[in-house]
């Protein structure tokens, strides 16, 4: 790549801007190629090799190079999620400003899917707070639950709805992360196609793009919440002016989120307001283009009315207690049921599922965990994956890596099962999925919509594809 590849009057735009280094930029691009990272799932622990640590977050690791994900058992047990260094910053903003939040928080990501920010929040709550993962395009939510239940955790609800009626719930939410829709310059080394998008006068459009949905979703936060803003673009007019429009506008007051100056990431303030903000530049830090801010919210918009509780199910204490059975600490939990099927959420988020189900279009709540058939539970690959399942409570039959991927794809199973019945089908312990060991052969109850579909799998390794 060369300095001309660039769209036109690109450079010309960044060179004012805080930290910005062209020669190095340009460098960056040309001869280096983006750094692959993991951040590991803290709730499944697993062996990983890695290339040391992601400086800003005590879950990300660097790997030497891109393995096939696809074809590691590992990766569809949720044991980790590929996601690029730089975004994991907001790992480190979240755990900074928790430190003045001793009680639990109800936790906003707007712009989710496909969820790696989702995935890498529901790390740094924790059991006892609330994460709502919402995508506004319609089309997107499936990968983003997808991703959810492979982490595993039941303190989650996935949503599909625009900001602006999410905006109706008035001081709900004690943090909200924007991870806005953007020009995409942070990408360009990532995703060369993306310089053909950029323009000038699409920075103004996404910058109104940004104001309009900030400005239909601050209601939501709670008096001294906080409201973290990212994008993955280095223009001032989505970054730094964003920043001192909300302080006008909103009367939030920026927060300053310590630093390591090894790092390498660039300390920003924004013109009028001087509004902190921290720029991740490919060439000063392992990783690719992001801008993230933190603001807290001083004024109150009012409050969410009362609602009277209608989630009250009369369900017999036998059915109960035959779904319990296959739950790790049972009594923490609340259990509903939609049509046929049984979920479980976390007992103090019942109040907040309530109000949620009123007022919003819900795809995932807690934890699927199946149908009951008379005396026995068709269980739901949802609690296969969940940290929340009594492993003591079912069948389980080891995979080696050969026989996952078989599994993984659907195949029939190289396979001679001596017990019969439905069994949680695992890999180095990590559970991938169900299937019903009969005695002439085994019925794969892998979904279909996930299943693997590349026929071409490079050696198998030894202990997964990372190791």
């Amino acid at each position: 790549m060369n300095k001309t590849t660039f769209p036109e009057n690109f450079l010309a735009s960044l060179s004012a801007e805080t930290g910005f280094d062209e020669q190095n930029f340009i460098k960056a691009h040309q001869f280096s190629d983006a750094p692959t990272s993991i951040r590991l799932n803290p709730f499944k622990p697993s062996a990983q090799k890695t290339d040391g640590q992601v400086p800003w977050c005590a879950d990300g690791f660097y790997l030497n190079e891109r393995p096939s994900f696809t074809f590691d058992p590992l990766f569809h047990a949720g044991c980790y999620y590929v996601q690029e260094a730089s975004s994991m910053f907001i790992d480190h903003i979240v755990k900074h400003i928790r430190q003045n939040k001793a009680e639990y928080v109800k936790v906003l990501d707007l712009c989710a899917a496909p969820g790696g920010k989702s995935t890498l929040l529901n790390s740094a709550i924790g059991p006892d707070d609330l994460l709502v993962a919402n995508e506004i395009i319609k089309t997107r939510v499936p990968i983003l639950t997808d991703n959810l239940t492979r982490w595993g955790q039941a303190n989650v609800i996935v949503s599909n709805n625009d900001p602006r009626d999410i905006g109706r719930l008035k001081s709900f939410f004690d943090i909200i992360l924007v991870d806005a829709p953007c020009s995409g310059s942070g990408m360009f080394r990532k995703d060369p196609q993306a310089m053909n998008e950029w323009s000038e006068d699409n920075v103004n459009l996404c910058h109104q793009r940004q104001e309009r949905i900030l400005a239909d979703i601050l209601p939501a936060l709670t008096e001294d919440g906080y409201l973290i803003y990212s994008t993955c673009s280095y223009s001032h007019q989505e970054n730094e002016d964003i920043l001192d429009w909300l302080c006008q506008e909103f009367e939030l007051e920026s927060i300053r989120i310590p630093i390591n100056k090894d790092w390498g990431i660039v300390e920003s303030q924004s013109a009028q307001q001087k509004a902190w903000g921290y720029r991740f530049y490919p060439g000063q830090v392992k990783g690719e283009g992001l801008f993230a801010a933190c603001l807290q919210k001083k004024n109150n918009t009012g409050e969410l009315g009362n609602f009277k509780n209608n989630m009250s199910q009369k369900i017999s204490s036998r059915e109960i207690d035959q779904v319990k059975t296959y739950i790790n600490d049972p009594d923490s939990f609340y259990y509903f049921t939609v049509n046929d099927e049984w979920l479980a959420i976390n007992r103090k988020h019942k109040e907040s599922l309530n109000i949620l189900q009123r007022h919003l279009y819900l795809k995932k709540s807690g934890v699927r965990i199946g149908k009951l058939m008379g005396k026995d539970l068709i269980p739901d690959h949802e609690l296969a994956l969940s940290s929340i399942i009594n492993k003591d409570a079912v069948l389980q039959t080891p995979l080696n890596h050969d026989q996952a991927i078989q599994y993984l794809r659907r195949d029939n199973i190289d396979l001679n099962p001596t017990e019969k019945g439905w069994s949680l089908m695992t890999f180095e312990g990590h559970a991938l999925g169900w299937a019903k060991l009969l005695p002439n052969r085994i019925n794969n109850y892998y979904p279909k919509e996930i299943r693997i579909l590349n026929q071409e799998a490079p050696q198998s390794p030894k202990g997964g594809v990372i190791s």
